[in-house]
């Protein structure tokens, strides 16, 4: 019974002095770079640790994001995971952090010794941080859909797609238009369809003075009565917008739930505004301009006679 005691525990001592010390040789393998408190080792042991937190971490962000989305829509569910994505790299970096920490690096001297690197990053990505947060607050605070007709710089586009860094959206003639964020919050964007899907749309038009103007509202309401895209209720409306300088300036004036094809609506409309002008006999003019010569004495004819008298010889 001793016997076996004595050979237990020399069994014990074996494990614990070789092949534990073995093990830990092997993890403590790597880069050391110098000495007591400011020393920073980078070694094996590190390194699995590291995959192993960036492991655990990444199965538990994945298991949290099913609970918070398995009741959402799907186009929260989309805006959700966008966001989560930032929340996913701001772990990350904490987990790093702690398990360097907990491994025995000092992380306070590592921060301060990359402190002038994180302020230039600062200076050179802070665009890019500007459109991460106006990402943010456009899923968050929904003041952005995707369907919606959003005018940016004088472009129209519908927006098929946001992310957080960038907004698409598909412009009329079939173009993608990418949009930084940011300009959502620094920027004067004109929503279409924000409130609801319908918008007012007018289509201008000059005729002569001397013409019948009840004819021309008749006529210009007749154009759009049956057109397509035009919804009768609201009902559309004339507008006599002016005296112009060579024409009496009206427009016609209607909704429709089609902004986004509202330059191919004009179109038609003004097919059909010419064509009933041309059977009424209404006419559309073009600037005309009266040219007055003032001069300060009479032509010398005798003068223009004997110039034309010397070209001749």
């Amino acid at each position: 019974m001793v016997l076996q005691d004595s050979e237990t525990s020399k069994v014990k001592e074996i494990i614990k002095e070789d092949v534990w010390s073995t093990i830990k040789e092997f993890l403590n393998l790597g880069l050391h770079l110098g000495e007591g408190e400011g020393s920073i080792h980078i070694t094996i042991g590190l390194l699995l640790l590291l995959t192993l937190a960036f492991i655990v971490t990444s199965f538990l962000l994945k298991w949290l994001r099913r609970i918070l989305t398995r009741k959402m829509e799907g186009e929260d569910k989309m805006k959700f995971i966008s966001v989560f994505k930032f929340i996913n790299y701001i772990v990350y970096v904490a987990v790093i952090l702690a398990t360097m920490s907990a491994a025995g690096i000092n992380v306070t001297l590592l921060l301060t010794a990359s402190a002038a690197l994180f302020v230039g990053l600062g200076l050179a990505l802070q665009e890019l941080f500007q459109d991460i947060i106006a990402g943010i607050f456009i899923i968050s605070d929904k003041s952005l859909h995707v369907g919606d007709i959003v005018e940016v710089d004088g472009k129209v586009g519908k927006v098929f797609e946001i992310k957080l860094r960038s907004t698409r959206a598909l412009t009329r003639d079939d173009k993608v238009l990418i949009i930084p964020n940011h300009k959502f919050l620094s920027d004067i964007i004109y929503n279409y369809t924000q409130n609801h899907k319908t918008t007012r749309e007018s289509v201008s038009v000059g005729v002569a003075y001397g013409s019948d103007v009840d004819l021309v509202t008749d006529l210009l309401l007749q154009s759009v009565a049956d057109q397509k895209g035009v919804l009768q209720n609201p009902k559309p409306f004339v507008l006599f917008n002016d005296f112009g300088d060579s024409a009496l300036l009206f427009s016609i004036n209607y909704f429709t739930s089609d902004s986004f094809g509202a330059p191919r609506i004009k179109s038609q409309i003004r097919y059909k505004i010419d064509a009933k002008f041309r059977e009424n006999n209404v006419t559309i003019p073009f600037p005309q301009r009266d040219v007055h010569i003032f001069q300060q004495q009479p032509f010398r004819h005798s003068s223009v006679r004997n110039n034309k008298e010397g070209e001749g010889s």
